[in-house]
Order: structure tokens, then C-alpha cells, then sequence
């Protein structure tokens, strides 16, 4: 079992120390275990810290790219590197990085394909409540469209089996987190929640600029993976609503042209059919939609096989439990 810990680095020479020195130099049931410096444009010390610290196996990106596009690369690099599991934290120190094994716990005895850490965000000083009802609402959110109960989907304290990570496409540019979970939900893969704890703040997050920038983006990256996986449920009920609504103008036109025999209700009328185009366009819009969901599928799938050409993995060898 080799297992790659990654972690995402912009300028991080101060806190990568205690990062590295606090992830475990063996585990229980892992024969292979190795550090992966993501160094996303770093402009300080971070990638000569790192190599004093042992750390052999890097990605570097000559200007900052963000973290998904850290985490895409970092997971590209660990399958290329035969991994079978691969660890995400951060490379702030905001995670105990002591805590690995027990996320893995649930990958290596082959209960789930995803771990995420529960940071217990009602247990944090730094946060206000004002953020641990936005957390909490946010989680609710993505459960609603992932079909999960998971208390803390904003977490980056993962573990990805190899199966997982070729079945998910990160497509969003600002954060993979909540776009990987509504994913794996509807591809109904297993997704365990590890309750954790968190280090002291070491620095704002550099992820946002502001609060409101940071559930923009979440909410546009949430949006866009719902409508990848239920479009047809959306545009149905939304031509029921527009059907139903417009029924109303045409029962007031029937109502009027019978109690109120020299008035002009024809806007009405027009009104009502307005409301009756919306929801015929919008039932041909479901079925569109439901096309190319199908279409996004089946070309899905011959991603996977082709990933798994790329990294050398053959099916037939891959364990049972984690080819379920």
C-alpha cells in the first residue's frame, strides 16, 4: 500500500516546518509513505525548506494557480507515482497532521473510498458564529445535492482512494471541496467523516480575498456540480412552477370574461401564455439537459479507462473492495 500525503504550498517557508515534522514517518498497514510539495508559485523559501526537511517528490507551478488546480496536479503526480491513496492537507499547519492514520483507518479497511476530516467548526475560537452558521449552511447545501450527512464539507483534511480519484473530474478553478463531495455523492461512492481537531491560526486564508468572494465562488462551484448531475430534476420543476402559475391569468381572463362583459382583460391572456411558452421551454430544456447528462456520463467513463491507461492500472487487478 503506498500512500502519498500532499501538501498545497504558497509561501508557507514559516509553517511547512511544522507540517512536515508533525506527519507520521510510519503507519500501520501503508509499506510506502511519501510527502508531496505542491509549490504553487511560491516566491520565499518554501521549496529549500521542504528539501531540508527530506522532501524528494515536488510539483511546481511557476505562477500561482490555485487550489484545484494544486490539488488536480498533486493527484496527477501521485498516480504516475503508483499511489493508492493520496492524502490532502495544508500546508498553513491549520491540520493535525497526526491524525493521517486515522484518516486513512477507513480507506485501508475498505469502509469508504473518501475520508474528510470533521474540523468541528462549532469548537473553533477563531471562527465567529456568524462564520460557523455560514459552515454549517454551507455543509447543508452540498448534502442536499451530494445526497450525504457529512458535518464539515469544507474540509481539505482528505484521504482519496486510487479508485476515487480516477472516477472524479475537478472542473471548478477555486476550491475542488465541495465539487469532489457532490461528485462522489451522485457516483455513490462510500464517504467517511473523521472527527478531528485543529491547530492554532497561523495566517488568513489566502484562498479568498473576502468573506463574500469566498461563498461566490462556493455557491457558483456548488451550482454547477448540482447541474451536472440533476438537470432534469431543476428544469421539471421549474416548468411545473411557470404551468401551474400560469393556469392562474387564464382562470381570472375565464372569471372576468364572464362577470365583467364590457372590460379588456386581454393582458390576462397574454400574460398566462407568456407563462405557458416558459413552461413548455423549460420541460424542452429538461430534456436537453437530460441528454447531455447521459452524454457527460458515458464520456466520463471513457475518461476513467483512459486514466487508468495512463496510469497503468489494470482492472482486473485492482482489489474487490475497492473496485465496488
Amino acid at each position: 500500500m503506498k500512500v502519498f500525503v500532499q501538501v498545497p504550498c504558497l509561501n508557507e517557508e514559516t509553517t511547512l516546518p511544522s507540517v512536515l515534522e508533525s506527519i507520521p514517518k510510519s503507519i500501520p498497514g501503508v509499506d510506502e509513505l511519501h510527502i508531496l510539495v505542491i509549490d504553487d508559485g511560491s516566491t520565499d523559501r518554501t521549496v529549500e525548506v521542504a528539501k531540508a526537511h527530506g522532501v524528494t517528490h515536488f510539483v511546481h507551478h511557476v505562477r500561482n494557480q490555485g487550489l484545484a488546480r494544486s490539488f488536480r496536479d498533486g493527484v496527477h503526480y501521485a498516480l504516475s507515482h503508483g499511489a493508492d491513496i493520496v492524502v490532502n492537507t495544508d500546508g498553513d499547519n491549520q491540520y493535525p497532521q497526526s491524525r493521517i492514520p486515522d484518516l486513512l483507518r477507513p480507506l485501508l479497511d475498505g469502509e469508504a473510498d473518501i475520508a474528510i476530516g470533521d474540523r468541528q467548526t462549532h469548537l473553533i475560537e477563531h471562527f465567529s458564529p456568524f462564520k460557523k452558521r455560514l459552515q454549517r449552511l454551507g455543509s447543508q447545501v452540498v448534502n442536499l445535492a451530494a445526497e450525504t450527512k457529512l458535518p464539515d464539507a469544507a474540509s481539505g483534511f482528505r484521504a482519496y482512494s486510487r479508485d476515487a480519484l480516477i472516477k472524479l473530474n475537478v472542473v471548478t478553478q477555486f476550491s475542488y471541496c465541495m465539487e469532489t463531495i457532490i461528485q462522489a455523492g451522485n457516483k455513490r461512492m462510500r464517504i467517511a467523516s473523521v472527527p478531528v481537531t485543529t491547530n492554532a491560526k497561523t495566517r488568513e486564508s489566502r484562498l479568498f480575498g473576502s468573506l463574500g468572494e469566498h461563498v461566490a465562488q462556493s455557491a457558483k462551484a456548488i451550482i454547477r456540480s448540482y447541474f451536472m448531475f440533476k438537470p432534469l430534476a431543476f428544469f421539471v420543476w421549474l416548468g411545473a412552477f411557470f404551468g401551474v402559475v400560469g393556469l392562474i391569468p387564464f382562470v381570472r381572463y375565464a372569471v372576468l370574461l364572464v362577470t365583467d362583459a364590457h372590460g379588456n382583460h386581454l393582458q390576462s391572456l397574454i400574460l398566462g401564455i407568456f407563462l405557458l411558452i416558459a413552461s413548455v421551454l423549460s420541460f424542452a430544456l429538461a430534456v436537453i439537459a437530460d441528454l447531455l447528462r447521459t452524454n457527460r456520463i458515458l464520456q466520463e467513463e471513457t475518461l476513467e479507462r483512459l486514466k487508468e491507461i495512463q496510469y497503468g492500472i489494470n482492472r482486473a487487478d485492482v482489489p474487490e473492495k475497492e473496485n465496488r
